[in-house]
C-alpha cells in the first residue's frame, strides 16, 4: 500500500481538518486513485493501493479567493511528509507557467501585469524554499506565494477570455451558443418574461421520470406542456431532460421492485423514454436522457450495467426521432468521487466508453454546482475552469454546461434536496452580489470555448421546487437577482466595456 503525506504548520491550515476527507489524489493524466485520507492533527496521509507518483488535491485557504481546490505538482512518495503549503505553491506555479507556455505558443498576447504578479509568486516560493528548516516560516510565505499564483492564473485567464471573445463577436455579434435557464414552474408571472427572452435565448425544460410518472401507468404532462407552449409562443429553443436520474432516489419508487431484474428494468426505462420523445416529436430538438449515469446509485447499478442501460435507452430515442440531438448530463466532471474507489472509469471515461456503443451521442452536459455541500463542487478558480473544458474538449462533442451557486446560505423553503451552501464563499461569502460576480467571471470563459455550444442556469426561481438552494435567478420574494443582468450582460458581450 501506497503512502503519501502532508505536514500542516499553522492554526489556518488546521482548519482543513473540516473537509479534509475531500481530498484525493490523482495521476498525472487526471485520473483519481481511490485512497483514504487520515489527519492526525499535524499530518495529512493518504493511503493508496497504488505507490505511483500523483498530485494532491485538496481544498486550501487562499487569501482574497476563499478556499478552492488547489492541487501539488506531481509528487513521488517519500518518508518525509511534505509541507503542504510549500508543495501546494509549487505546483499552482508550474500549472500557470505550463498554461502560459501553451497559449504563448498559440498567439496570444500576455498582458503586462501578469508578468509582476507572476514574478512576485516565484520570489515568494523561493524565500519559502530557502526557509523549508523552519516549517512555520516556510508555510508562512509559500501561503503568499499561493495567493500571487492564484492572482497571476486569474489575469492570466482573463487576458485569453477578453482576447478569444474579441475574436468571436466581431465574426460575429450573436454567438452560436444556446443560452437558457430551467424554468421551474409552469406559468412565469408577467413581469418575468420580458426579462428573460432579453436574456437567453433557450429553456431548460425539466422532464423527468419519478415525476411524470409517480404512479405507475400515471402521467402526468401538464406542467411540462404548460412550459413547451410558452417557449413555442416566445420563439425559444427546448432542451429537456434529464429523462432518467440514476441517483439514489432518482428513479419512480415503483421501479424498486424491478431493480434487481435488468431486462424488465431495461424495458420499462426504454419503454418511457419512447413515449416522452415520441409526445414532443417536432417540439423538442435537444433531449438530455440522462443524470448522474457516471456516479450511480440507483438500484446499485455497476458502470457496466448503466452504460449498457444508456447504450440501449439512446439506440430507441433514436429511433423514435433520429432528427433530435441527444445528450447525457454528467456530474462532478472533475472526479473526485472516484476516491471512493466504487467507480473504475472517470468521467470522461464513461462518455468515452458510451461514444463507443456507437449509439449516437450528440454531446455531453457537464453540471457544475459551486459552492453547495453534498454533491456539489468545491469552488475553483478560473484557470482550473479552462483546464477542465479542454480536458472534455478532446472528445470532440459540443458540451452543454449548467450551473448554479448560491446567492446566500439561508435555509431555502422549497428546496427539495439536503443540499446546503458552504459557509466559505468564493473570494468572499455567498450573497447575491458575489453570485453575480461568479457569473461576469466565469460564464466569458465558457462563451470563450468553441466547443461549448450551450450555457444553462439551473434554476429560474426559488419561489418553486428546485435542487440547489438560492441559485435561482428570482428569489422567494419574486425579486430578480443581479445575477440575471450579468448573464444579459455576458450573453450580448456588453461585460467586455
Amino acid at each position: 500500500m501506497g503512502v503519501m503525506r502532508f505536514r500542516v504548520t499553522s492554526p489556518e491550515q488546521l482548519e482543513l481538518a473540516t473537509d479534509i476527507q475531500q481530498a484525493f489524489m490523482s495521476g498525472f493524466d487526471g485520473r483519481v486513485f481511490p485512497s483514504r485520507v487520515e489527519f492526525d492533527g499535524e499530518v495529512i496521509s493518504i493511503r493508496r493501493s497504488s505507490s505511483e507518483s500523483g498530485k494532491l488535491q485538496i481544498s486550501y485557504p487562499v487569501a482574497g479567493y476563499g478556499k478552492p481546490v488547489v492541487s501539488t505538482a506531481t509528487l513521488r512518495e517519500h518518508e518525509t511528509p511534505y509541507n503542504l503549503a510549500l508543495e501546494l505553491a509549487r505546483g499552482k506555479i508550474c500549472q500557470v507557467r505550463n498554461q502560459l507556455a501553451t497559449w504563448e505558443s498559440l498567439g496570444m498576447q500576455i498582458p503586462q501585469d501578469f508578468y509582476t504578479v507572476h514574478r512576485e509568486s516565484h520570489g515568494y516560493f523561493a524565500k519559502a524554499t530557502a526557509h523549508k528548516q523552519q516549517p512555520a516560516e516556510c508555510s508562512k510565505l509559500a501561503d503568499v506565494a499561493i495567493a500571487k499564483a492564484h492572482e497571476a492564473a486569474e489575469r492570466l485567464t482573463r487576458a485569453y477570455v477578453r482576447q478569444r471573445l474579441a475574436v468571436r463577436f466581431k465574426r460575429t455579434p450573436q454567438l452560436p451558443v444556446s443560452f437558457g435557464c430551467m424554468v421551474n414552474q409552469p406559468e412565469l408571472p408577467a413581469k418575468v418574461v420580458p426579462e428573460y427572452c432579453e436574456t437567453f435565448n433557450a429553456v431548460s425544460v425539466p422532464v423527468e421520470w419519478r415525476s411524470i410518472e409517480a404512479e405507475e401507468g400515471e402521467y402526468r404532462w401538464e406542467g411540462t406542456d404548460a412550459i413547451v407552449q410558452w417557449a413555442q409562443d416566445h420563439k425559444l429553443a427546448m432542451r429537456a431532460g434529464p429523462l432518467l436520474d440514476f441517483s439514489e432516489n432518482g428513479l419512480p419508487q415503483w421501479l424498486q421492485q424491478w431493480g434487481h431484474d435488468f431486462f424488465n428494468l431495461q424495458s420499462f426505462v426504454c419503454d418511457f423514454v419512447e413515449t416522452a420523445v415520441s409526445r414532443y416529436m417536432g417540439k423538442i430538438r435537444t433531449w438530455e436522457l440522462a443524470t448522474r449515469a457516471n456516479t450511480g446509485g440507483a438500484f446499485k447499478l455497476n458502470e457496466e450495467e448503466r452504460l449498457s442501460l444508456l447504450a440501449r435507452t439512446l439506440e430507441v430515442a433514436r429511433q423514435v426521432d433520429e432528427e433530435t440531438q441527444f445528450f447525457i448530463r454528467i456530474d462532478q466532471p472533475w472526479g473526485a468521487y472516484q476516491a471512493r474507489g466504487e467507480h473504475k472509469l472517470s468521467p470522461a471515461q464513461f462518455v468515452d466508453a458510451l461514444l463507443r456503443f456507437g449509439t449516437g451521442l450528440a454531446g455531453v452536459n457537464l453540471e457544475i454546482p459551486v459552492g453547495f455541500t453534498g454533491r456539489g463542487t468545491a469552488p475553483r478558480d478560473l484557470l482550473d475552469f479552462s483546464r477542465l473544458i479542454d480536458l472534455w474538449t478532446v472528445l470532440e462533442i459540443p458540451l452543454h454546461v449548467t450551473l448554479a451557486l448560491p446567492s446566500s446560505t439561508d435555509v431555502s423553503t422549497h428546496c427539495t434536496s439536503e443540499l446546503s451552501a458552504d459557509e466559505i464563499g468564493w473570494k468572499r461569502p455567498w450573497s447575491p452580489e458575489a453570485q453575480s460576480e461568479w457569473i461576469e467571471t466565469f460564464v466569458p470563459l465558457l462563451m470563450a470555448k468553441q466547443s461549448v455550444v450551450g450555457i444553462y442556469w439551473t434554476h429560474l426561481t426559488d419561489q418553486a421546487d428546485h435542487v440547489f438552494p438560492n441559485a435561482g435567478l428570482i428569489d422567494s420574494k419574486g425579486r430578480s437577482k443581479p445575477s440575471f443582468q450579468s448573464l444579459h450582460r455576458c450573453r450580448t458581450g456588453q461585460h467586455l466595456g
